[in-house]
């Protein structure tokens, strides 16, 4: 590798080339052309093996078609045989069908013979039945005939004492008829007693008929106005009445109204917070740490990362946004009920840190951040497990996932999280508060937001915080947004009803105004009028009572004098009245005995005569009886005579010629086959003769049709099927040999060409870091960009930062010496990456300067006395600088002669 060459590389603007030289060079070129080869000569083998395999295809395409026939042929043979098989099964089904009809009929025989043996015992039981009947029969006409003996001379008693009773009730009747005569007298004189009390009456009337007029009129007068009060008192009280209820109604509408704009107020309100959760998760979703603290903790994090050096230990926090639930999100709203005062708190190391931290708040707008200090040096809390409650029940630390051992320490030292204890329900969570008395138990929350402790004796139970934000812990915000949509258009559509009825409200809230309006209006005027009248009503009454005056009383001596007369007459009668009662009540008693007698004698008489009537009721029964029992037992003889033996004879009749039936087609069957030829076949068990007999006419169907179709014999297609495949069995395994060899060939050229890329893409990698490594040397850097699908090479050269700030992409930008430096530099890369006993390098330092000649010869040699290969240098210029030793030769040739 000489410096012209080196020099035409470098010089070359075309990436191409480069590449090509830089392919060549690292013997890439020589291992891709020679996997390039094999590749083509595979294909080439692949091509000839497929053609040797079509050569033989018409062959197996044979050997195909005649397999299927022979296989077709087989399947007809087989149903040949089942159709042979179905003529033995039918020949015996038949015999068999006869059987199961014999076998039928013996049992129907049977059948009908024990139903002999029950009409009999049926008609004997209704003889039995009749002689019990006819003995009960003739006992009860013998009673009967004694009962009307009895009953006979009854009734002639009966008859006398009617006969006495019909006496005294007639003698009773005439005292009462003299007794009604008696008491129309004493009426008479006392009608006349109120006669002339009411001439005594009549003449104090006349006495006073004067000022009778004047009194009635102004009673008359009196009651009139008495009315009209009256009226216009119930007018007035209806109206104050309508006015009330009004009142009431409008009282009622008002309330109702307040409830509904405190409806409408608590709606919108709800509806707003829902709109700002959910403007809250939105912002919490593309940036999760905003859920602790909102856009503060941003400022926050961006004035922590702009003062990052002065902080001893960067702060940890929030420390929410270090936190995540382990096991879904269940325990979301426990866990935020337990340590949600700590999730937006940060944590620092020392003090120091603390006042920088607040001072970072300050900058933020931040005011009342919450800030920890805790030894981030502390190793992570390993808590033993007596020191935890013992329960079943998950912890708040248990619960939870921490990406920062600080974090853990923290919530465990200030929260307490490792003494929480998370339950599911208010009844569990006082069970384990309160009654299971569980050590290193400190509170208790359950998934509402109940939190539970005891302290002592005191036990206490604290209600869900309606203002704490739950769910900032939760994995996914987008299930919580959706439930808070469908909430905020469900307060949205209460708001908007509410509106609706406040309006309907505040319409009827008017007409009633306006009514009760009207309804005062006419009350007022009613009361108006109920005052002038009672005012004129009491004037009325005041005239009446001063002109009233005492009258004289008329005399009426000679008319009370009758009076008493008469009144005398009525005593005398009345005397005589009582006595009359007396004897019509002797009668009384006297036709009451009568006819207690006859009711005694008609009582006693009475079961005598319901006996009678109920042995005559017996008896008719009886008869019927006996008359139903003769009927039965002649229907029971006409079925043993008309029914049961002829079914009987018919039944043996038809059994006979099953059984002459049965020989024949056995005797037929016995010609195709025996019968044990069918049982060993499986016999003809679940099937009939007709469906064996549609069975086998499909079978012969089908095996006309197939045999119509092949004219060769099975034996003669087998014979060709093997004298063709042992013709081409030995090309076959050839072939499967051949692409099975060829096939271990490709696996073995894919790892050949994946090692190769594998190491081409090392090589390019190799090649860029050694040239910048030389590079290095003299403050230079450099890249090296190698394109194997574009087959491109770029160099790229970037000079330091006091001689130029611009990378140099062409190295025809660079001056002689650093084009010479840069050359040399890439030489040596390459010389690294290949093997050779002796290497060259001629006039490589032609255009360097001292500085960059001392740096080229120092590089070269100690890169040579590294690899242990043989290196030649020769060069125009002065080699004093290089000191000889062991494995170092200086040969210095003369001058040339001028």
């Amino acid at each position: 590798m000489s410096q012209d060459k080196s020099r035409e590389f470098l010089h070359s603007g075309n990436d191409k080339e480069k590449f090509k030289f830089f392919f060549k060079a690292t013997l890439l070129q020589q291992v891709n052309d020679l996997l390039q080869s094999i590749r083509e000569k595979l294909d080439a083998a692949n091509i000839v093996i497929d053609e040797l395999e079509s050569s033989i295809r018409p062959i197996q395409k044979e050997l195909n078609e005649l397999q299927s026939k022979i296989k077709n042929m087989e399947h007809v043979e087989e149903i040949s045989q089942q159709v042979q098989h179905l003529k033995k099964k039918l020949a015996w089904c038949w015999v068999y069908d006869v059987d199961r009809q014999i076998k039928e009929q013996n049992a129907k025989i049977e059948k009908l013979k024990d139903r002999i043996p029950t009409c009999q015992a049926k008609i004997d039981q209704q003889l039995g039945n009749m002689e019990v009947l006819k003995e009960r029969l003739t006992k009860k006409k013998a009673d009967i005939a004694h009962m009307m003996e009895k009953t006979s001379a009854i009734r002639r008693m009966k008859e006398e004492l009617g006969h006495d009773l019909s006496l005294a009730t007639k003698k009773r009747l005439e005292l009462e008829e003299e007794q009604k005569r008696k008491i129309n007298l004493i009426n008479n004189l006392v009608k006349d007693v109120q006669k002339l009390e009411q001439q005594i009456s009549d003449i104090q009337e006349q006495h006073v008929k004067n000022t009778q007029a004047e009194e009635c009129e102004m009673e008359e007068r009196l009651k009139g106005l008495e009315d009209e009060v009256v009226v216009a008192n119930l007018h007035f009280t209806r109206l104050m009445e309508e006015e009330n209820s009004l009142s009431e109604d409008i009282l009622t509408i008002t309330s109702e109204i307040k409830k509904i704009v405190f409806e409408i107020d608590y709606n919108e309100k709800k509806f707003r917070e829902i709109r700002s959760q959910i403007c809250e998760l939105e912002q919490h979703k593309t940036n999760k740490v905003t859920a602790f603290g909102g856009e503060r903790v941003s400022y926050l994090l961006r004035a922590i990362e702009r003062h990052h050096k002065k902080f001893r230990r960067p702060p940890i926090g929030p420390i929410g946004a270090h936190v995540t639930l382990a096991n879904g999100d269940m325990w979301a709203q426990a866990v935020e009920n337990a340590i949600g005062k700590l999730l937006n708190a940060f944590i620092v190391t020392d003090h120091r840190d603390n006042l920088l931290l607040r001072e970072c708040a300050r900058e933020a707008n931040y005011n009342h951040l919450q800030i920890i200090i805790y030894d981030f040096a502390r190793p992570r809390l390993n808590i033993p497990s007596h020191m935890l409650p013992q329960t079943k029940h998950p912890t708040t630390l248990s619960v939870l996932h921490f990406d920062n051992p600080t974090v853990m320490n923290v919530l465990v030292d200030m929260g307490n999280a490792e003494r929480q204890v998370l339950v599911k329900d208010y009844e569990v969570g006082k069970t384990v508060a309160f009654d299971q008395r569980i050590p290193n138990l400190k509170d208790v929350y359950t998934i509402e937001g109940y939190r539970m402790f005891s302290r002592g004796s005191v036990q206490t139970i604290l209600p869900p915080n309606k203002k704490i934000r739950s769910g900032r812990l939760s994995s996914s915000f987008d299930d919580q947004i959706k439930d808070l949509e469908k909430d905020s258009l469900k307060a949205q559509e209460q708001a908007q009803e509410s509106r609706g009825k406040k309006r309907n409200a505040e319409q009827s809230l008017w007409n009633l105004e306006e009514k009760i309006k009207s309804i005062k209006r006419r009350r007022q005027n009613a009361e108006r009028d109920l005052k002038i009248k009672e005012l004129t009503l009491q004037d009325v009454r005041n005239s009446y009572v001063a002109e009233k005056s005492l009258l004289p009383t008329p005399d009426v001596d000679e008319l009370q004098h009758e009076i008493l007369k008469l009144q005398e007459e009525i005593q005398e009668k009345e005397v005589l009245l009582e006595n009359l009662q007396a004897r019509m009540t002797e009668a009384e008693v006297k036709a009451s005995n009568l006819k207690s007698s006859f009711e005694n004698l008609c009582e006693s008489a009475k079961g005598d005569i319901d006996a009678f009537e109920k042995a005559e009721k017996e008896l008719m029964q009886i008869e019927e009886d006996l008359r139903s029992l003769e009927m039965e037992k002649a229907h029971y003889e006409g079925v043993m005579h008309n029914k049961v033996l002829p079914d009987v004879k018919e039944a043996e009749a038809t059994c006979k010629e099953l059984q002459v039936k049965r020989q024949e087609s056995s005797k037929k069957a016995s010609i195709i086959c025996v019968e044990s030829e069918i049982k060993a076949l499986g016999g003809c068990d679940g099937t009939t003769p007709d469906q064996l007999s549609a069975q086998l006419s499909r079978l012969n169907q089908r095996l006309q049709q197939e045999s119509q179709r092949y004219s060769e014999s099975i034996d003669d297609l087998k014979v060709l099927y093997e004298k063709k495949k042992r013709k081409i069995l030995r090309k076959q395994q050839t072939y499967e040999a051949f692409r099975e060899k060829l096939s271990a060939c490709q696996k073995a050229l894919e790892l050949r060409w994946s090692k190769f890329q594998r190491n081409a893409s090392l090589l390019k990698r190799q090649l860029t870091w050694q040239f910048n490594g030389h590079l290095r040397k003299k403050g230079i850097s450099g890249h090296i960009k190698i394109s194997y699908e574009d087959k491109t090479l770029s160099v790229e050269i970037k000079m330091p930062q006091d001689a130029s700030s611009n990378t140099v992409r062409d190295t025809r930008g660079l001056s002689g010496g650093e084009r010479s430096f840069s050359t040399l530099c890439f030489a040596l890369a390459l010389h690294e990456m290949t093997e050779a006993p002796f290497r060259a390098m001629d006039e490589f330092d032609v255009f360097m300067d001292a500085v960059s000649r001392k740096i080229s010869l120092d590089t070269l040699v100690d890169f040579a006395l590294t690899q242990g290969s043989q290196w030649i240098f020769i060069t125009p210029h002065d080699i004093s600088m290089v000191k000889p030793g062991e494995r170092v030769k200086k040969q210095q040739m003369a001058a040339p002669r001028s």
